[in-house]
Protein backbone atom coordinates (compact mmCIF):
# COMPACT_ATOMS: atom_id res chain seq x y z
CA UNK A 1 0.00 0.00 0.00
CA UNK A 2 1.48 3.59 -0.62
CA UNK A 3 1.88 6.19 1.66
CA UNK A 4 -1.01 8.42 2.31
CA UNK A 5 0.98 12.06 1.78
CA UNK A 6 -2.06 14.33 2.91
CA UNK A 7 -2.83 12.40 5.97
CA UNK A 8 0.87 12.76 6.85
CA UNK A 9 0.55 15.98 6.55
CA UNK A 10 -2.74 16.26 8.88
CA UNK A 11 -1.19 14.00 11.27
CA UNK A 12 2.14 16.48 11.76
CA UNK A 13 -0.09 19.54 11.54
CA UNK A 14 1.43 20.93 8.56
CA UNK A 15 -0.79 23.28 5.87
CA UNK A 16 -1.49 21.46 2.18
CA UNK A 17 -1.99 23.08 -1.11
CA UNK A 18 -3.87 21.55 -4.49
CA UNK A 19 -6.06 22.64 -7.23
CA UNK A 20 -8.85 21.06 -9.17
CA UNK A 21 -9.21 19.10 -12.41
CA UNK A 22 -12.26 18.58 -14.57
CA UNK A 23 -10.06 16.96 -17.12
CA UNK A 24 -9.21 13.10 -17.13
CA UNK A 25 -6.35 13.29 -19.76
CA UNK A 26 -3.33 12.12 -17.31
CA UNK A 27 -0.83 14.64 -18.85
CA UNK A 28 -3.20 17.67 -16.60
CA UNK A 29 -1.84 15.55 -13.45
CA UNK A 30 1.64 15.59 -14.88
CA UNK A 31 1.85 19.03 -15.70
CA UNK A 32 0.59 20.14 -11.86
CA UNK A 33 3.39 17.45 -10.78
CA UNK A 34 6.29 18.96 -12.88
CA UNK A 35 5.79 22.51 -10.96
CA UNK A 36 6.88 20.05 -7.78
CA UNK A 37 4.48 22.62 -5.62
CA UNK A 38 0.89 20.74 -5.25
CA UNK A 39 0.26 18.10 -2.42
CA UNK A 40 -2.73 16.96 -3.88
CA UNK A 41 -4.80 17.39 -6.60
CA UNK A 42 -8.81 16.88 -6.69
CA UNK A 43 -10.64 15.20 -9.41
CA UNK A 44 -14.47 16.87 -9.15
CA UNK A 45 -15.88 14.13 -10.70
CA UNK A 46 -19.34 15.79 -9.25
CA UNK A 47 -18.71 18.14 -12.53
CA UNK A 48 -17.28 16.34 -15.41
CA UNK A 49 -17.61 12.86 -17.43
CA UNK A 50 -15.81 9.80 -16.44
CA UNK A 51 -15.28 6.16 -16.48
CA UNK A 52 -13.64 3.75 -13.90
CA UNK A 53 -10.61 3.31 -16.42
CA UNK A 54 -10.13 7.42 -15.95
CA UNK A 55 -9.87 6.95 -11.81
CA UNK A 56 -7.12 4.36 -12.37
CA UNK A 57 -5.35 6.50 -14.44
CA UNK A 58 -5.30 9.92 -13.00
CA UNK A 59 -3.98 7.95 -9.77
CA UNK A 60 -1.09 6.39 -11.90
CA UNK A 61 -0.29 9.77 -12.99
CA UNK A 62 -0.36 11.79 -9.89
CA UNK A 63 2.53 8.61 -8.51
CA UNK A 64 4.74 9.80 -10.23
CA UNK A 65 5.30 12.78 -8.59
CA UNK A 66 4.29 11.51 -4.86
CA UNK A 67 1.00 13.88 -5.10
CA UNK A 68 -2.05 12.80 -3.21
CA UNK A 69 -5.81 12.21 -5.25
CA UNK A 70 -8.75 13.64 -3.78
CA UNK A 71 -11.87 12.69 -5.12
CA UNK A 72 -15.34 15.04 -4.94
CA UNK A 73 -18.51 12.40 -5.56
CA UNK A 74 -21.60 13.20 -6.10
CA UNK A 75 -24.48 12.55 -3.46
CA UNK A 76 -25.34 9.01 -4.89
CA UNK A 77 -24.31 6.49 -4.90
CA UNK A 78 -22.11 7.36 -2.32
CA UNK A 79 -20.60 3.86 -1.17
CA UNK A 80 -20.08 2.71 -4.76
CA UNK A 81 -18.30 5.84 -6.12
CA UNK A 82 -16.73 6.12 -2.75
CA UNK A 83 -15.18 2.56 -2.57
CA UNK A 84 -13.71 2.44 -6.68
CA UNK A 85 -12.52 5.32 -5.93
CA UNK A 86 -10.51 4.10 -3.23
CA UNK A 87 -9.71 0.86 -4.88
CA UNK A 88 -8.22 3.12 -8.05
CA UNK A 89 -5.69 4.95 -6.07
CA UNK A 90 -7.55 8.01 -4.15
CA UNK A 91 -6.23 8.21 -0.80
CA UNK A 92 -9.00 11.14 0.05
CA UNK A 93 -12.73 11.60 -0.66
CA UNK A 94 -14.86 15.03 -0.56
CA UNK A 95 -18.30 13.75 -0.31
CA UNK A 96 -20.80 16.52 -1.76
CA UNK A 97 -24.36 17.52 -0.12
CA UNK A 98 -24.21 16.17 2.92
CA UNK A 99 -27.55 17.45 5.01
CA UNK A 100 -27.89 15.85 8.35
CA UNK A 101 -25.54 13.67 10.90
CA UNK A 102 -27.13 10.48 9.72
CA UNK A 103 -25.70 11.45 5.97
CA UNK A 104 -22.10 12.03 7.38
CA UNK A 105 -22.43 8.91 8.97
CA UNK A 106 -22.49 6.97 5.89
CA UNK A 107 -20.27 9.05 4.15
CA UNK A 108 -17.75 7.76 6.59
CA UNK A 109 -19.21 4.61 7.13
CA UNK A 110 -18.70 4.19 3.06
CA UNK A 111 -15.54 4.67 3.73
CA UNK A 112 -14.04 2.87 7.03
CA UNK A 113 -13.09 -0.86 6.54
CA UNK A 114 -15.57 -3.54 7.84
CA UNK A 115 -14.01 -4.44 10.74
CA UNK A 116 -15.26 -4.85 14.26
CA UNK A 117 -12.77 -1.63 15.48
CA UNK A 118 -14.40 0.31 12.47
CA UNK A 119 -17.48 -0.54 11.99
CA UNK A 120 -17.42 0.64 8.25
CA UNK A 121 -19.05 -0.61 5.27
CA UNK A 122 -15.69 -1.48 2.81
CA UNK A 123 -14.88 -4.79 2.35
CA UNK A 124 -12.05 -6.74 0.51
CA UNK A 125 -11.80 -6.09 -3.19
CA UNK A 126 -9.03 -7.14 -5.47
CA UNK A 127 -8.71 -3.14 -7.25
CA UNK A 128 -5.64 -1.30 -8.21
CA UNK A 129 -4.85 0.36 -4.95
CA UNK A 130 -4.32 -4.13 -3.60
CA UNK A 131 -3.25 -5.90 -6.46
CA UNK A 132 -1.62 -8.38 -6.86
CA UNK A 133 -2.64 -8.96 -3.16
CA UNK A 134 -6.42 -9.69 -2.72
CA UNK A 135 -6.73 -7.36 0.08
CA UNK A 136 -8.20 -7.73 3.35
CA UNK A 137 -4.56 -7.72 5.33
CA UNK A 138 -3.80 -5.83 8.26
CA UNK A 139 -2.24 -3.34 6.31
CA UNK A 140 -5.05 -3.08 3.28
CA UNK A 141 -7.32 -2.41 6.66
CA UNK A 142 -5.35 0.70 8.02
CA UNK A 143 -5.02 2.16 3.97
CA UNK A 144 -8.90 2.47 4.64
CA UNK A 145 -8.71 3.83 8.28
CA UNK A 146 -6.10 6.26 6.59
CA UNK A 147 -8.39 7.68 4.00
CA UNK A 148 -8.60 11.16 4.36
CA UNK A 149 -12.67 12.06 4.71
CA UNK A 150 -13.96 14.81 3.72
CA UNK A 151 -16.84 16.96 3.67
CA UNK A 152 -18.53 19.91 2.18
CA UNK A 153 -20.20 21.59 4.19
CA UNK A 154 -22.93 23.17 1.82
CA UNK A 155 -26.30 22.84 2.91
CA UNK A 156 -28.48 24.31 5.84
CA UNK A 157 -29.19 21.26 7.47
CA UNK A 158 -25.68 20.76 7.61
CA UNK A 159 -24.48 24.21 8.87
CA UNK A 160 -27.39 24.04 11.51
CA UNK A 161 -26.15 20.84 12.32
CA UNK A 162 -22.64 21.35 12.24
CA UNK A 163 -21.39 20.82 16.02
CA UNK A 164 -22.91 17.09 15.72
CA UNK A 165 -21.54 16.44 12.91
CA UNK A 166 -17.84 17.23 13.56
CA UNK A 167 -18.59 15.33 16.50
CA UNK A 168 -18.75 11.77 14.78
CA UNK A 169 -15.33 12.12 15.08
CA UNK A 170 -13.96 10.83 11.59
CA UNK A 171 -14.13 13.95 9.99
CA UNK A 172 -10.64 14.69 8.93
CA UNK A 173 -11.48 17.98 7.28
CA UNK A 174 -13.95 20.32 5.79
CA UNK A 175 -14.90 22.54 3.01
CA UNK A 176 -16.94 25.27 2.79
CA UNK A 177 -19.74 25.42 -0.20
CA UNK A 178 -21.31 29.29 -0.45
CA UNK A 179 -23.45 28.53 -3.94
CA UNK A 180 -24.92 25.51 -2.58
CA UNK A 181 -25.31 27.02 0.63
CA UNK A 182 -26.87 30.44 -1.08
CA UNK A 183 -29.75 27.95 -3.11
CA UNK A 184 -30.35 25.92 -0.15
CA UNK A 185 -31.60 28.95 2.08
CA UNK A 186 -33.64 30.10 -0.79
CA UNK A 187 -31.38 32.96 -1.96
CA UNK A 188 -29.56 31.21 -5.32
CA UNK A 189 -26.27 32.55 -6.78
CA UNK A 190 -25.58 35.42 -3.72
CA UNK A 191 -23.05 33.13 -1.86
CA UNK A 192 -20.88 36.83 -1.28
CA UNK A 193 -23.92 38.09 0.27
CA UNK A 194 -23.26 39.29 4.14
CA UNK A 195 -25.43 36.28 5.13
CA UNK A 196 -23.69 34.01 3.28
CA UNK A 197 -20.25 35.05 4.40
CA UNK A 198 -21.36 35.39 8.17
CA UNK A 199 -22.44 31.38 7.97
CA UNK A 200 -18.89 30.83 6.24
CA UNK A 201 -17.04 32.31 8.74
CA UNK A 202 -19.38 31.18 11.37
CA UNK A 203 -18.11 27.30 10.02
CA UNK A 204 -15.20 28.13 9.67
CA UNK A 205 -14.68 29.09 13.55
CA UNK A 206 -16.34 26.58 14.79
CA UNK A 207 -14.62 23.49 12.62
CA UNK A 208 -11.36 25.66 14.20
CA UNK A 209 -12.51 25.22 17.47
CA UNK A 210 -13.39 21.44 17.21
CA UNK A 211 -10.18 20.64 15.94
CA UNK A 212 -11.20 19.45 12.50
CA UNK A 213 -9.23 21.05 9.78
CA UNK A 214 -11.07 23.57 7.51
CA UNK A 215 -9.77 23.94 3.78
CA UNK A 216 -10.70 26.95 1.63
CA UNK A 217 -11.19 27.43 -2.21
CA UNK A 218 -9.12 30.35 -3.59
CA UNK A 219 -8.50 31.75 -6.65
CA UNK A 220 -5.27 34.08 -6.41
CA UNK A 221 -3.14 33.83 -3.42
CA UNK A 222 -4.25 37.43 -2.07
CA UNK A 223 -7.23 35.42 -0.62
CA UNK A 224 -5.14 33.47 1.40
CA UNK A 225 -5.03 36.13 3.90
CA UNK A 226 -8.83 36.24 5.10
CA UNK A 227 -8.97 32.19 5.77
CA UNK A 228 -5.24 32.52 7.71
CA UNK A 229 -6.44 34.95 9.77
CA UNK A 230 -9.64 32.55 10.57
CA UNK A 231 -6.73 29.69 11.21
CA UNK A 232 -6.99 28.06 7.89
CA UNK A 233 -4.12 26.23 6.96
CA UNK A 234 -5.67 24.67 3.61
CA UNK A 235 -6.09 25.64 0.35
CA UNK A 236 -7.42 24.52 -2.92
CA UNK A 237 -6.53 26.92 -5.60
CA UNK A 238 -7.84 27.06 -9.44
CA UNK A 239 -9.72 24.78 -11.43
CA UNK A 240 -8.70 23.56 -14.80
CA UNK A 241 -11.43 24.62 -17.20
CA UNK A 242 -11.51 28.20 -15.02
CA UNK A 243 -8.07 28.85 -15.65
CA UNK A 244 -8.26 28.18 -19.78
CA UNK A 245 -11.30 30.12 -19.68
CA UNK A 246 -9.67 33.14 -17.69
CA UNK A 247 -6.85 33.03 -20.33
CA UNK A 248 -9.00 32.85 -23.45
CA UNK A 249 -11.13 35.54 -22.23
CA UNK A 250 -8.10 37.74 -21.12
CA UNK A 251 -5.92 37.15 -23.97
CA UNK A 252 -8.54 36.83 -26.86
CA UNK A 253 -10.18 40.36 -25.92
CA UNK A 254 -6.63 41.98 -25.66
CA UNK A 255 -5.61 40.20 -29.13
CA UNK A 256 -8.83 41.26 -30.77
CA UNK A 257 -8.34 45.03 -30.09
CA UNK A 258 -4.74 44.42 -31.88
CA UNK A 259 -6.10 42.81 -35.07
CA UNK A 260 -9.07 44.84 -35.51
CA UNK A 261 -7.24 48.23 -34.57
Amino acid sequence: MRRNKLREILNNGQPSLSTHIHSTWPAVIEAIGHTGLYDYVEFVSEYAPWDLHDLDNLCRAAELFDMGMMIKLDQEPRNFLAQRSIGSGFQSVLFADCRSVDDARQCINAVLPDHPDSKGLHGVATRRATYMLYGGTPDYVQALNDTVIVLMIEKKGAVDHLEEILSLGRIDMIQWGGADYSMSIGRPGEWSSPEVKAAERKVIETAVKMGVPPRAEINSPDQARYYQDLGVRHFSIGTDLFILYSWLKQNGAELRKVIEG
